[in-house]
């Protein structure tokens, strides 16, 4: 966003605030509490925005559409409360003849219940007509039980920190304005632009680490806050999310730069830190370990594709080349030796051979045709990665965990309130002498489970089941 834009915007928020306000004025004057539904838009009423807390609202409501919608709402400031409805909404697109709603509801209340571990709204609930959901007897139940659960939950965890590992910082042109709202559109519908950077957001919102959501300019004026372990630059090159321009600032550069020389981890997606200038692509290529050809360099050898096979980042991954990295970013190859490959996309075809669609010439032999899709670097005594896509699945949040992890220099912190299975995650309340072990599926899970300590033992969970256990 330029700077005329950026004031546009600033304009539109006092204004819409100070209008805002006067109904809750009316509302508060009336003697009831004044709630915001937040839905497909909310021009000027930005609840992480600067003139959000003018407005005097009471509480904040809006769609669950996952785990990021749920952080979204639950970390609203300046409310008394926040609630999340639920999916799905008692429409007849849904609740027919022939249809089951309680699978959606089932999915949906898993996916939310990640982000609930970490922060729970203070409410939930569903929208629609009743009269549709009294037919499916089977559903009404499920939300029983779903109820049950929440309360439980929010009984314990609601004004308690829990256990954060890590301090991460996604970087991006919005900061906190767009607080958990990174790639989202409309109650996180899936896009093709989009999921394989919102699944970032995703696999963070139920994720045992601090997220915070900062801007370029936080940057360029203040330094890298105090604190943060690891960067996140993530989205496709021009974006507001990866950031354009803004990369040919020096002060930017040099003070990332600084941060992970000094220790600290830079995490890229995409095309990361991307906008074309004095010569390169990827602006902090040299932490990244990598660079995109954009055809400019087509006659340089790409000597650097070898793939390790053991690795921190890929240490409980069977086959790398299973990974879903979602769009994927083509033309991605390594800079120099020391850059870590660790998933190299490679068409195995002979000279003149066919695979895939694929047709070499004859004179490739023994060339590599293909592009990196995950890679560490180290830089200093920092590290970086490079990831290609993260769409959110289990074993793709299980994958950012633990290159968070490696980019901080921290994987002996790794197995702490952990679980050696990604279907399941560890929750610690310290302050509560409590920590919860989580089926996050419907069948039933084994699975390694380490305490505070590292000390591991093994666990046998119901499907989608929550086990509460004292700390020691």
């Amino acid at each position: 966003p330029s700077k005329a834009y950026l004031d546009y915007i600033d304009f539109i928020q006092a204004f819409v605030a100070r209008e805002a306000k006067k109904l809750v004025d009316e509302v508060h004057d009336a003697g009831k509490e004044a709630m915001m539904f937040l839905g497909d838009n909310w021009i000027g009423t930005e609840p992480y925005g600067p003139y959000f807390e003018q407005i005097g609202l009471d509480a904040v409501v809006g769609s669950v559409g996952g785990g990021a919608t749920l952080r979204m709402i639950s970390d609203i400031p300046h409310v008394k409360y926040t609630e999340g409805r639920f999916l799905p909404y008692f429409f007849p697109d849904v609740f027919r003849e022939g249809n089951d709603p309680t699978i959606e509801a089932n999915k949906n209340w898993l996916s939310a219940r990640r982000a609930i571990m970490r922060n729970p709204v203070d409410r939930i609930g569903y929208g629609g007509y009743l009269s549709l959901a009294y037919k499916f007897p089977k559903f009404v139940d499920y939300i029983e039980h779903v109820t049950d659960e929440f309360r439980e939950i929010y009984d314990i965890v609601k004004h308690t920190k829990p256990y954060t590992g890590l301090k991460v910082a996604i970087l991006n042109a919005w900061g906190r304005l767009r607080t958990w709202q990174s790639h989202m559109v409309a109650h996180e519908l899936p896009y093709k632009q989009i999921y394989s950077y919102l699944g970032i957001m995703e696999a963070l919102s139920g994720a045992s680490v601090d997220v915070s959501f900062i801007s370029f300019d936080d940057i360029i004026h203040d330094g890298v806050p105090e604190g943060v372990d690891v960067i996140i630059n993530a989205g496709d090159a021009g974006t507001s999310f990866s950031g354009g321009e803004v990369w040919k600032n020096e002060t930017l550069i040099t003070r990332i730069r600084e941060f992970v020389y000094n220790g600290g981890g830079f995490i890229g997606v995409g095309e990361p830190t991307a906008v074309h200038h004095q010569g390169r692509f990827f602006q902090l290529g040299d932490i990244l370990g990598v660079e995109r050809e954009m055809g400019y360099s087509l006659s340089t050898d790409k000597y650097f594709t070898k793939e390790l096979k053991e690795h921190f980042i890929i240490e409980d991954i069977e086959d790398v080349h299973k990974i879903d990295f979602g769009e994927n970013i083509k033309n991605v190859y390594g800079l120099t030796s020391a850059t870590e490959v660790l998933e190299f996309s490679n068409p195995k075809v002979s000279a003149g051979g066919v695979e895939e669609g694929i047709v070499l010439p004859a004179n490739a032999e023994g060339k590599e045709f293909g592009e990196i899709h995950l890679a560490a670097n180290p830089y200093g005594k920092g590290r970086g990665v490079y990831i290609a896509g993260l769409p959110y699945t289990p074993e793709n949040t299980r994958l950012l965990m633990r290159a968070l992890f490696y980019a901080a220099n921290k994987e002996s912190e790794l197995t702490k309130w952990y679980a050696s299975n990604p279907l399941v995650e560890v929750h610690a309340y310290p302050e509560k002498g409590v920590y919860a072990i989580v089926n996050n599926t419907n069948e039933a899970q084994s699975t390694l489970v380490y305490d505070g300590e590292g000390v591991s033992r093994t666990v046998e969970l119901e499907p989608s089941e929550i086990r509460w256990e004292k700390i020691s």
